[in-house]
């Protein structure tokens, strides 16, 4: 109710803007017409003319971006709630079997490890959604220390395995180091660990149902990179931008089973500018994989 009210106030100011921009579009024009042979009159219309007119494109930029806002936010309310909703109604199920019915052993123990997980996937939105909030709140204050990044990735992968109870061989990962270079960068441990971790559980939500994720942490004189490389469903060109954008998620049928609030991408951005470093995506096109790209400044201490 509140969303459709919200949209019904838009389309409302959308309308009364054009109507009144369309009367004095015409008011405008009538009066050049009027004065058309006094110059000075003449031209001061034509200035006024095109300020209605820029004013105009303006307005309408700054409606159209409202809209996509505002639906980007529905979205999010949808997943978040989805997100919430689903493992609490599981685990709830599970509660009521168990008090409502003699259970086996074997059978209580499955229960006890599904309600775990969904309390895990309760959790980890909860994280999200604050993560997001604290990515947005400016000249926050994060205690850095100096961090093996390398060994912080691998920390990372090993928690991911277990998490999407993937193979050994699901996730390759490769250390490369010029001129014997050490991947160490100064960081806040909490920030990093979420940054890498929503990066690789990304690449194996979008992997679909084989999983082969290529994890690289490259080091040069200056800088520290991790490259995350899935063989997923791919992202087009035109979005790879916007994928770091909050509430944003890749409008495309084959992601429609993927679980997400469209968080994740939001928070690496906010935590490699807080590092003074930048992230960025690449993709061939749908179907043909996704590299997503963690570029952090090495420390020289």
């Amino acid at each position: 109710m509140q969303i459709s009210s919200r949209r019904k106030t838009i389309a409302f100011f959308i309308v009364l803007g054009v109507g009144l921009v369309a009367l004095a579009v015409a008011l405008n024009v009538g009066w050049i017409i009027l004065n058309w042979r006094e110059g000075v009159m003449l031209f001061l219309g034509v200035i006024l003319f095109a300020v209605l007119i820029a004013g105009l494109i303006v307005n309408t930029s700054f409606l159209v971006r409202e809209i996509r806002r505002n639906e980007q936010h529905d979205s999010f309310i949808n997943a978040v709630t989805h997100e919430l909703k689903t493992p609490i109604a599981s685990i709830r199920l599970y509660l009521e079997t168990l008090q409502s019915r003699d259970v086996d052993d074997k059978r209580r123990h499955e229960f006890y490890r599904l309600m775990l997980s969904d309390t895990d996937r309760l959790l980890g939105t909860v994280e999200q959604v604050l993560k997001a909030g604290q990515a947005a709140q400016r000249g926050a204050k994060h205690q850095r220390v100096q961090i093996a990044f390398d060994e912080l990735v691998r920390e990372c992968i090993d928690l991911v395995r277990t998490r999407h109870h993937l193979e050994q061989n699901a996730l390759q990962y490769e250390v490369a180091s010029s001129n014997g270079n050490r991947a160490q960068v100064l960081g806040n441990v909490e920030d990093l660990r979420t940054a890498v971790s929503n990066l690789l559980d990304n690449a194996v939500k979008y992997s679909g149902s084989q999983v082969e994720v290529a994890v690289r942490v490259a080091t040069d004189d200056k800088n520290v990179t991790l490259q995350v490389r899935d063989r997923g469903v791919g992202i087009p060109p035109e979005e790879l931008k916007r994928i770091f954008r909050r509430f944003y998620r890749v409008s495309h049928r084959a992601l429609a089973h993927v679980k997400g609030t469209g968080l994740g991408l939001f928070i690496v951005r906010s935590i490699a500018r807080r590092h003074g470093g930048k992230v960025f995506a690449e993709s061939a096109g749908e179907g043909k994989g996704t590299t997503v790209t963690l570029e952090l400044p090495r420390s020289l201490a």
